[in-house]
């Protein structure tokens, strides 16, 4: 199973450009199931929705609402904003929940869950979230992680395949909001629920960057490049359901000019379920 998680960046900068960008790269990875955030949605017309039907993917959208810092730069300006799931196979089941906003602004951040089912009858429990974005904003995304956990383990099931949970976590895998979801290294958020960063089967020297100073979307924003989007799963099942077989970035070039974010996707293999087609 390929799993892939992508910022799309909303409606900034050339968007028309970039979402052909954002179809090509999709069309050319040929993910099974898709974790994006800052998906826009405006006047009917939905990012996922478009992307979901020129791939001929199901799809599910947790909308949001633009972001506080977002309004004070842009003004007044029309559409909406999301995460949202592509999956190959049927999503049979959803739910969305609000995380907090423990101190910070008050914005409206989302975790979106997507039952698949998925080839030979393996039902994977999905889920894809955008936690809060400031640079000293630890401690909102530590709340944030452990509602996160919560919300996961409500809804991970009785079946063999593990959780998988992506999205841009806004932090460095060893801040201490990614090392509490992860609970490998420190007490986890849920007690018992473990979460495998999926990057640690990457090829030894690859490029981690999601947020790559490489990028000309990031040109005067990017302090430092960093990884910060991420594919996480559970401990595997009991056959080997859901083991992290691979991960590297995509979407870290220009398509006919045009990069499809200002961040990278994430692909990881996991092992267990295999698309049909």
């Amino acid at each position: 199973m390929r799993i892939l998680t992508w910022n799309l960046w909303w409606r900034f900068g050339p968007w028309e450009q970039r979402r052909k960008a954002i179809l090509a790269v999709l069309r050319e990875e040929r993910p099974d199931v898709v974790g994006l955030q800052e998906v826009w949605e405006l006047g009917g017309e939905n990012l996922a929705g478009w992307l979901a039907e020129e791939l001929g993917m199901h799809w599910a959208w947790a909308p949001g609402e633009l972001l506080p810092h977002w309004r004070e730069r842009l003004g007044d300006v029309p559409g909406g904003v999301g995460n949202a799931v592509l999956s190959r196979w049927p999503i049979v089941e959803t739910a969305v929940e609000r995380l907090p906003v423990a101190g910070g602004p008050p914005e409206v951040r989302t975790a979106l869950y997507a039952l698949v089912d998925a080839a030979g009858g393996a039902r994977v429990p999905f889920f894809t979230t955008h936690l809060h974005s400031a640079s000293g904003g630890s401690a909102v995304r530590c709340e944030q992680v452990r509602a996160l956990a919560r919300f996961v383990a409500a809804r991970r099931g009785p079946g063999p395949f593990p959780p998988v949970v992506t999205g841009d976590f806004n932090a460095l895998p060893e801040s201490d909001e990614v090392r509490l979801f992860g609970g490998m290294v420190t007490a986890p958020a849920v007690p018992g629920q473990v979460m495998l960063d999926a990057w640690y089967r990457a090829e030894p020297g690859a490029t981690p960057y999601t947020w790559d100073g490489a990028n000309p979307y990031l040109e005067g924003l990017a302090w430092f490049d960093a990884r910060i989007d991420y594919v996480h799963v559970g401990v595997p099942g009991p056959g080997g359901e859901g083991r992290v077989l691979s991960a590297r970035r995509a979407g870290a070039g220009p398509v006919e000019g045009y990069w499809g974010s200002d961040h990278t996707a994430v692909v990881a293999g996991l092992a267990g379920a295999r698309a049909s087609a």
